[in-house]
């Protein structure tokens, strides 16, 4: 029978803690910019001119319809070579991440504004506000309300979407335990202790994005 050891690890909590806060920074950096490409991303699409809503479209398909983990591999590799522009392994990943990210956030934000009874934009315009008045003071306020939920889930994914970096040897968590496992060769306690500190994170995100959505539901029912 396997012999667990866990004291081994507390040699490399160091390790352990500098993995997890390159993890956390990573996704708040992601998330952030991903939810700047996704509001510009998702109000272009609304566009009625073909020529301003078709490219951006055409980048929302590419990056929902790739795996992220190519991705990853293609903007690391592939890019330098084409542009001639050097990318260390954390630019890559957070311009990787964002792009990929906002493509789903942008689909939320798009969804959350062609929600909005379209009478209230009506109303506005009867009282001469500008489309960007509108946007701003009537639809934005009340499409963020309904967009929450999805948005907070969407931010769960790019948390665990950052366990890829370590394929660019971005020193996330899940690189630093790889390093710890070929050092101890104790895997199993390793990445056993990698899961629960996801887990740590995830179960509260999780359960806030689950009170948004019965909020919102009960909000709508009302």
């Amino acid at each position: 029978m396997y012999q667990w050891d866990f004291h081994t690890l507390w040699q490399y909590r160091n390790i352990i803690f500098i993995g997890f806060g390159y993890t956390l920074g990573y996704t708040v950096i992601v998330v952030a910019l991903g939810l700047l490409v996704g509001l510009v991303t998702g109000l272009c699409r609304l566009s009625p001119k073909a020529w301003i809503s078709g490219p951006f479209r055409a980048y929302v398909e590419l990056f929902r319809c790739t795996p992220v983990l190519v991705q990853l591999i293609w903007f690391y590799y592939a890019l330098p070579i084409l542009t001639g522009i050097e990318l260390t392994p954390g630019m890559a990943a957070v311009l990787s991440l964002t792009l990929y990210g906002g493509a789903f956030y942008s689909e939320i934000i798009r969804g959350g504004v062609i929600s909005i009874d379209t009478g209230q934009s009506e109303a506005g315009m009867a009282l001469g506000m500008t489309q960007l008045q509108l946007m701003r003071r009537v639809v934005l306020p009340q499409a963020f309300k309904r967009m929450t939920p999805p948005l907070v889930s969407q931010s769960i994914m790019q948390l665990k979407n950052t366990s890829l970096l370590s394929v660019l040897a971005v020193p996330d968590l899940l690189y630093q335990g790889q390093i710890i496992a070929h050092d101890t060769y104790r895997p199993l306690e390793i990445y056993s202790l990698i899961a629960v500190l996801y887990f740590i994170i995830l179960l509260p995100a999780t359960i806030l994005a689950k009170r948004l959505e019965v909020k919102m539901s009960d909000g709508r029912e009302a």
